[in-house]
């Protein structure tokens, strides 16, 4: 099923089109919206909560009309802003259990939620003090737990690691992979850094120039035509590639301890082909597996429409 449908939906900005005749299904799950800076991602989370309308097209969120009914649509997200969004002189308890309220919930239900959600993003005893005496990872965990308050059936996470050291992009990534896998929540990530949406993704949604540039699972933009493998070796042994090579196969590239390799048949031919080359050889095979291109060079073949 998919959380939201979108069909030639056109945004402009005055003379400037942010998104063109943009058509797309997101899938339930944990999906990456994935994108350069001014790709259009921002744009498209905005219009989809109905902050921004558009030209032409229409569009759906969990059922609900983004033109007709954002609000209907509002109820039913949660967001977690790119920039700042809290309110300096309340707590993290006041400002989150305030959001809750917003969002419709009552005051003491949404008091309740807001302990747990603040305690379930880490931070503890410290959702007492003042917002702006956090820290950048700790604002970033607030704006997560008001996304959470009041039970959103989606998340829409707006460059959610922004700003994070290291550890605090670690721990944030943690805390995604949790509610997308093990809470249930549908989340969709707006990012352009490639290892957070390959970190806690299983699928993306290309954006380029305000189009849909591709689609689909990571596992299969990363797969690479043809389905070589890789074969590593306990060291360099130059009579097995030439007896591989001899047998049909074809080097696609040496590393140091790794053959790639193609050949015609499933891998499990091609395999059963190095073993035999191994014992015939001397070699001593460590490692076998089907080759993949990084999420990088996938991205980038799309963007160059290759």
């Amino acid at each position: 099923m998919s959380v939201a449908s979108i069909h030639n939906l056109t945004v402009n900005y005055g003379s400037f089109t942010a998104l063109r005749e943009f058509s797309v299904e997101i899938p339930e799950g944990c999906v990456g919206l994935l994108g350069p800076n001014g790709a259009g991602k921002t744009t498209l989370l905005k219009t989809l909560l109905g902050f921004v309308q558009p030209a032409a097209g229409t569009g759906t969120v969990l059922g609900s009309d983004i033109v007709k009914n954002p609000r209907e649509v509002r109820q039913k997200v949660g967001l977690m802003p790119e920039q700042d969004c809290h309110i300096p002189g309340m707590s993290a308890v006041q400002f989150v259990a305030y959001a809750g309220e917003l969002a419709g919930m009552p005051s003491e239900q949404a008091l309740r939620r807001a302990h747990e959600t603040l305690e379930y993003c880490g931070l503890g005893e410290a959702r007492y003090r003042n917002v702006e005496t956090y820290s950048t990872g700790m604002k970033q965990r607030i704006k997560l737990a008001q996304a959470l308050i009041h039970g959103p059936k989606l998340l829409l996470l707006d460059e959610p690691t922004n700003g994070l050291d290291p550890a605090g992009r670690e721990e944030m990534l943690d805390l995604i992979k949790d509610v997308s896998h093990g809470k249930g929540v549908n989340v969709l990530v707006s990012s352009h850094l490639l290892p957070d949406i390959e970190r806690v993704c299983d699928e993306v949604v290309v954006v380029m120039a305000g189009r849909l540039r591709a689609k689909g699972l990571i596992k299969d933009l990363r797969r690479i035509e043809g389905h070589p493998v890789d074969i590593e070796m306990r060291e360099p042994n130059k009579a097995f590639l030439d007896k591989m090579v001899a047998g049909g196969a074809q080097l696609i590239e040496a590393r140091t301890f790794t053959y790639r390799i193609q050949a015609s048949g499933t891998p499990e031919d091609l395999a059963a082909k190095a073993l035999q080359a191994a014992q015939q050889t001397a070699a001593q095979i460590r490692g076998f597996k089907l080759a993949e291109r990084s999420l990088e060079e996938a991205f980038m073949d799309v963007l160059e429409g290759k």
